[in-house]
């Protein structure tokens, strides 16, 4: 699908600019190993609350991929930091980061194809 069918916002930033600074924020937070999280937080907040206007477009995918990699990434490291107790956690730590980041990069660059993250051409 194109950008010709986002409908209108009206704080005027499009949908393909919205996305791009959602990608940012989830990556800022990641890249700083939590020291910036809240800016991990504020892509979660601004994904569940731009939803609704993705929808019929493939920005929608993104929102969806983003949020998935969210809430899958918290539930890993939330069970891999109660496993560093028995010090077999910091492989799924390492699972966890290196899934995420491949998950970022990955629908980053969809994004700038113009294809919904995922789908294969």
């Amino acid at each position: 699908m194109s950008d010709t069918l986002q409908r209108p916002d009206p704080s005027g930033m499009s949908l393909r600019n919205l996305t791009h600074a959602a990608y940012g924020l989830f990556a800022l937070g990641f890249v700083s190993a939590g020291f910036l999280g809240i800016a991990t937080l504020a892509a979660v907040v601004l994904l569940y609350i731009k939803r609704q206007d993705t929808a019929g477009t493939f920005y929608a995918a993104h929102f969806d991929w983003l949020l998935s990699t969210f809430w899958w990434g918290l539930l890993w490291l939330a069970i891999s930091g109660i496993l560093t107790l028995i010090f077999i956690g910091w492989l799924g730590v390492l699972a966890t980061v290196i899934w995420v980041l491949y998950r970022l990069i990955r629908g980053w660059l969809a994004l700038l194809e113009g294809r919904a993250p995922g789908a294969y051409e």
